[in-house]
């Protein structure tokens, strides 16, 4: 398994090369001056901007300047913010315990309830549980997120006043309860789709021969579908629901500035609509390596779920 891992992460370096260089290149094929963004729209000379060009390297030669920033970027230095002139490294790092907390929450909630519901269906196959579950998954799919956060603030900030509509709020406990409006509306999406999965790999292992024979055995039925066929089941299961997880990378940026949670996506939102070419790069190459860093941890779960898996 080592050697499997080691290769992996091998793998992970063109990735990165890949994905950073398709990146640096469109920002800069974006309309926009970044040196009249960072002078604020003030009348300043044309001797100013050319030297604000010149510090941040925006007039040099695109391959020149990618391969001085992908030399920084190894040791490292992800370069500076234009508009914070601040490290964008420290920046990611500021900004990323609320996209953790956003996913980890998330990711629980959907869990919690996608697989249960799951293993309803499969065992209530045709029936009022198994038409519910479809229901949500119909209404989890249909709905972008966007809009189902801002209807969740309408009914639930709004005419309800149950949750806060706004903020991450300070201290952990405020920060979770700050969390539960966003994390649900992520959740929704997910549960949808670990939900059909699980029904579906749960039908598929309540049929086979080794859940007639654990039957027949005399064990009880809970053993038979939580230690047999639930587990029989996992590996299609944890396949969809890493890849969810992945895409929770993508979904926050979308809630976290709809809400104003201040996490990553908003960080990157931020940095699009001002031309700040090193957060966009950072940032970028940041999720990159935590989405292929997920889908590793992934493939080595598999051995763990089920011995008869090995990575040569």
């Amino acid at each position: 398994m080592l050697r499997y891992t080691a290769k992996r992460l091998l793998a992970l370096i063109p990735v990165l090369f890949f994905v950073s260089f398709v990146t640096f290149g469109l920002v800069r094929l974006t309309p926009g001056d970044p040196a009249l963004i960072m002078v604020g729209g003030r009348h300043v000379s044309a001797e100013t901007l050319a030297a604000i060009r010149e510090k941040y390297q925006l007039n040099s030669d695109p391959i020149t300047a990618y391969l001085k920033w992908g030399a920084n970027a190894v040791q490292g230095n992800l370069g500076e913010s234009y508009r914070l002139k601040q490290d964008v490294g420290k920046l990611i790092m500021g900004r990323l315990p609320i996209t953790l907390w956003l996913i980890a929450l998330t990711t629980l909630l959907s869990t919690l309830v996608a697989i249960p519901l799951g293993v309803l269906a499969a065992l209530r196959k045709n029936s009022m549980v198994d038409y519910t579950s479809s229901f949500v998954v119909l209404v989890g799919v249909s709905s972008p997120v966007f809009f189902t956060a801002i209807v969740g603030v309408i009914v639930f900030a709004y005419w309800l006043g149950w949750l806060p509509a706004f903020g991450a709020g300070e201290g952990p406990v405020d920060q979770l309860y700050h969390l539960i409006l966003p994390a649900t509306a992520l959740a929704l999406g997910m549960i949808a789709l670990t939900a059909r999965m699980t029904r579906s790999a749960m039908i598929e292992s309540l049929s086979s021969d080794y859940i007639e024979a654990a039957r027949a055995k005399g064990i009880p039925e809970s053993t038979v579908i939580v230690k047999h066929a639930l587990r029989n089941a996992l590996i299609p299961i944890l396949t969809v629901a890493s890849l969810q997880v992945g895409f929770l990378l993508v979904g926050t940026v979308l809630v976290e500035y709809t809400l104003g949670l201040g996490g990553l996506g908003s960080l990157l939102t931020d940095a699009i609509k001002n031309r700040d070419y090193p957060v966009i790069q950072g940032v970028v190459l940041f999720l990159t390596f935590a989405f292929v860093l997920l889908n590793l941890v992934t493939d080595l779960a598999y051995a763990v779920i089920d011995p008869r898996v090995t990575y040569g």
